[in-house]
């Protein structure tokens, strides 16, 4: 099925969403936290969760907003799934989402932010009455929070000097490498921090390489490579709390590989594009877009043939099929948004999970 011309996605009215769990994957801590020194006596410290999952399942709980309460509330936790198993208690006030401050901004954009960062989530939470004390107390919650908790994706590419990194391992350990970085050299200049740790190259994780096997795995790669990094404050934070660092997580914003917003008013002929559903590089099935009219809307917007369609609105479209996704987009009226990747970017992600 194609269709010529889409209406968009009418706004989200509810404040309550069901968020995805996956009941197989996780983490088994019961409570992962971080020691703060407060003044009022008795208040809990942040606690953090990450929550994994299939296309199929649910985080396994809702987000509140609600009347005479302050912030963004944990309620209607399911039985038996993985949020209640990871330990997230009814009425937690939630801080942060994969490390961005949240309690200050718009409910539907929170709950945006959760659904956008499709199978995994990083959750940070305040018990609620500590949060409501904190609040009378006039706190800053974002000072109660590390300032930044995520790895980094670098994607290097050799110059003659080569790939302008060294890296160190104690002897006779296997998966604990430290990068020493030449400074405006090429992994200086594709972001990766000196003195971070390695922990994934190429998309896969080097916990069981010898340093001799990832010497032979990068020159393998030959005059381009991808590293998953993270400084020795964040590779401490996951350690401490039993977490696996993943590319999920990671802050992607050096990477040459870019997703597009496109956003798109109807003009009197339409969008000007054609939406179908094919088999993606990577494997599975996407929403690509095609024929794009010249002057029409959609290339007036930057969108090309071949891209393809990952969000509508804010919305991720993961798991859902053709017609689902044109109902997404047909919702609103007159304009739409979609978030797109070109095809070497998607095949780029889909190689480093």
């Amino acid at each position: 099925a194609a269709m010529k011309q889409t209406k968009g996605l009418e706004g989200d009215k509810m404040s309550i969403m069901k968020f995805e769990f996956n009941p197989k994957v996780g983490i088994d801590n019961p409570a992962l936290t971080l020691t703060e020194d407060t003044d009022g006596e008795g208040m809990g410290e942040p606690r953090f969760y990450l929550l994994t999952k299939d296309n199929t399942e649910t985080f396994g709980f809702c987000l509140h907003e609600e009347l005479g309460c302050q912030g963004h509330i944990i309620r209607q936790i399911e039985l038996g799934g993985v949020a209640q198993r990871r330990g997230l208690q009814d009425g937690d006030r939630l801080l942060q989402v994969n490390g961005h401050f949240v309690d200050h901004m718009d409910h539907l954009r929170v709950v945006q932010k959760i659904k956008a960062s499709g199978n995994q989530v990083l959750l940070a939470v305040l018990d609620g009455d500590s949060y409501e004390a904190a609040k009378s107390l006039g706190r800053d919650l974002s000072q109660m929070l590390p300032d930044d908790i995520r790895p980094r994706l670098c994607h290097v590419t050799r110059d003659k000097s080569g790939f302008g990194f060294s890296v160190s391992c104690p002897e006779g350990t296997k998966g604990t490498f430290q990068l020493s970085v030449l400074q405006d050299g090429p992994a200086d200049r594709a972001g990766v921090p000196p003195g971070s740790w390695l922990l994934e190259l190429n998309g896969d994780s080097v916990k069981s390489y010898s340093h001799t096997q990832l010497t032979r795995k990068l020159k393998q790669s030959g005059n381009k490579v991808t590293l998953l990094v993270a400084s020795s404050a964040v590779e401490e934070f996951y350690r401490l709390r039993g977490l696996r660092v993943t590319a999920a997580l990671a802050d992607t914003s050096w990477l040459p590989f870019k997703v597009r917003e496109l956003h798109l008013v109807k003009g009197p002929a339409g969008y000007g594009f054609l939406l179908k559903e094919d088999d993606c590089s990577s494997g599975g099935v996407g929403q690509f877009l095609w024929d794009v009219d010249v002057g029409l809307p959609a290339e007036q917007a930057g969108m090309k043939e071949g891209d393809r369609v990952l969000a509508v609105n804010g919305e991720s479209i993961e798991g859902l099929d053709h017609e689902q996704t044109v109902h997404r987009i047909r919702a609103h009226e007159d304009q739409v948004t979609l978030l797109v990747i070109d095809p070497a970017g998607d095949e780029f992600y889909h190689s480093v999970g």
